[in-house]
């Protein structure tokens, strides 16, 4: 008997010439994108096709309202000044929408990743039914699109950054807004339908606020080479995303990066989520603002007010942010033996507490990572940019679809 067969495995269809074509249109469009400003001769060099074959898309996404002409360069060698290649700032974006305990966030981001338009409302939105605070983010998503549309830029698409479990449009469990099994697209999406009842429908995904805060601070933030860190957001709750070589790690189920309800203590106040001793009950905002002996309701006036208490040496208040640091330390270092990160980024309420809540972190970190690569003042935790924020996240998101595959989004086309 013959036992010297081949097993053959099925790859999948062959690519065809539209194919190819589509995915070379992505690879000259993202070229020009991440240079700013490119020549085609520069785009060839840089994806390794054809000046011909460059030239012929370039010509394409020109025509079709991705990029634009502005002016020549000269390279300094013999030949031809180049044309100047951008992305164009009208036409196709991406809007985002942050709903949060006591805010709602709403951003449009073009094609470059430049924050175009952002409207931003401080509100409690706990008490309040799902579907009357997904209303009051379309509301504002509207005002949004109006101005969008005055800069002559066209969202094609809407993503949500939501609080909690986030899975297949729904919100399975927000414990800080007392959200359950919330169809939080399909709210949103009929909600803004009936505000624009002569517009086309956009299309709405979602995503948990953190995974896209920290995907923000990946793309936005000057991480430089840094692609493996996990991120921590400071709200109401503590939100944590885990982002490995460039890539989210979201979990068999996408509810991965729960950190605020990471147990510090079994025998400590009782949490929302309906466990003790949770780390958002040491180190959410309005444990930090009790503890410091300010209103936990009073949002960001609140954070402000501790920041500037600190700042003038009151002892409850740096108090209170040294102990939420030492809380920190401890779960984060857990995490960093666990996953192996380069670095851990704060972000929220924290980026503005960093001088007196990362002393105490870091002593933890250094006393508890076994690694030894995290001793004290090793620049491994850092603040977040300014940059990253969930709501950018999100329209990022929107955006980096169209980048993917730009014929999908000329207008016109099935």
């Amino acid at each position: 008997m013959d036992t010297n067969h081949t097993s053959h495995v099925s790859l999948g269809p062959k690519a065809d010439k539209e194919t190819v074509r589509r995915h070379n249109l992505s690879l000259v469009l993202r070229a020009v994108r991440d240079e700013g400003e490119a020549t085609r001769a520069g785009v060839a060099a840089r994806v390794g096709l054809t000046r011909a074959a460059v030239s012929s898309l370039v010509e394409q996404l020109i025509d079709n309202g991705f990029l634009s002409e502005s002016g020549k360069t000269f390279s300094g060698q013999a030949g031809r000044p180049g044309t100047v290649l951008k992305v164009t700032r009208t036409g196709p974006a991406g809007i985002g929408v942050e709903i949060n305990i006591d805010y709602v966030s709403v951003c449009v981001v073009d094609l470059s990743g430049t924050d175009r338009v952002r409207l931003t409302e401080h509100i409690d939105n706990r008490g309040a039914l799902p579907s009357e605070v997904l209303a009051r983010g379309a509301r504002i998503a509207a005002r949004t699109l109006e101005s969008a549309g005055e800069q002559d830029l066209l969202p094609v698409g809407v993503e949500l950054a939501l609080p909690g479990l986030v899975s297949g449009g729904t919100v399975r469990q927000a414990p800080n807004l007392g959200w359950n099994r919330v169809p939080a697209e399909e709210h949103f999406a009929q909600s803004l339908a009936r505000l624009r009842p002569d517009a086309p429908q956009l299309p709405v995904s979602s995503e948990n606020e953190a995974n896209l805060a920290a995907l923000a601070e990946l793309w936005f933030g000057g991480l430089g080479a840094l692609r493996t860190f996990l991120y921590l957001t400071g709200e109401i709750g503590v939100g944590g995303a885990l982002v490995l070589d460039g890539e989210l790690l979201r979990g068999a189920h996408g509810f991965a990066g729960e950190i605020g309800h990471v147990v510090v203590d079994s025998e400590g106040p009782l949490c929302r989520c309906g466990s003790r001793g949770c780390l958002e009950q040491y180190a959410g905002q309005s444990a930090l603002l009790r503890a410091a002996g300010l209103d936990e309701d009073a949002g960001v006036p609140g954070v402000a007010e501790l920041e500037r208490k600190a700042r003038g040496g009151d002892r409850a208040a740096v108090a209170a942010i040294e102990r939420a640091g030492l809380m920190l330390g401890r779960v984060v270092s857990g995490a960093v033996n666990l996953f192996d990160p380069d670095a851990v980024v704060l972000g929220g309420i924290y980026r503005p507490l960093m001088p007196w809540l990362s002393p105490s972190a870091d002593r933890e970190l250094t006393a508890r990572v076994v690694s030894g690569l995290w001793p004290r003042d090793s620049g491994r935790l850092r603040a977040s940019s300014s940059a990253g924020d969930a709501a950018r996240g999100a329209a990022a998101l929107v955006v980096r679809a169209v980048l993917a595959d730009p014929l999908a989004y000329v207008a016109g086309r099935d």
